[in-house]
This record gives C-alpha cells, structure tokens and sequence, in this order.
C-alpha cells in the first residue's frame, strides 16, 4: 500500500513538473490543479493492476476475520483456568453432597 501512495506521487510530481516546463507556472492553481486531474486518469490506468491486488488482500483479510469470529461464536467462550478450578470444585462438592444424601456404606 505504501508502494502505490508513492508511485501516486510520483505520477503527480512528474505531472506538476511537465506542465511546470509547458510554461503554466505562471498560475500556481492552474499548475496543481491541472497535475492532479492528469495525475489521478494517469493512475487510475497505470496503477489499476495494483490496487486489483490490494483490494483482493484487504477481500481475504476480511473474509478471514468474519469466519474466525464465526467459529469462536459457535464455539462459545472458553473458560479460563480460574474458571474451570472453580467449576471443578463446585462439581467435586456436589458430588460429595449427593453421596451424603444417598448414605454411601462404605464410610461404616
């Protein structure tokens, strides 16, 4: 991307230059106002190739983003490693709990 904003300005400097040697220096708004108009037609054909390739590297980054943010949602969040020591505990106390309430034998 930085490549094709310096091949930009450097289409439009060559421009300014040229008219600059016709002689429309004398007008300083005429100069840059006519190198910018000649400057944006000029990219627009000479650097249409790269920004196709741009366009389709930004196209591929989104894309890649928008899945990888589907499959995390269908996922759902994973707990962290506190989260999944409390839940172990809370597990291991119920289970304890049921065993009291069943009147396990083998404690007598």
């Amino acid at each position: 991307m930085v490549r094709y904003g310096l091949l930009r300005l450097l289409i439009f400097f060559g421009f300014l230059f040229l008219f600059w040697l016709i002689g429309i220096r004398n007008n300083p708004v005429l100069l840059i106002g006519a190198a910018a108009l000649a400057s944006a037609a000029a990219s627009y054909v000479l650097l249409r190739g790269m920004r196709d390739e741009i366009t389709a590297n930004l196209v591929e980054r989104h894309d890649a983003r928008v899945q990888a943010k589907q499959e995390a949602a269908a996922s759902g969040p994973e707990p962290s490693s506190d989260e999944a020591a409390e839940d172990a505990e809370v597990d291991g106390a119920e289970h304890d709990v049921e065993q009291a309430d069943h009147g396990d034998t083998r404690e007598r």
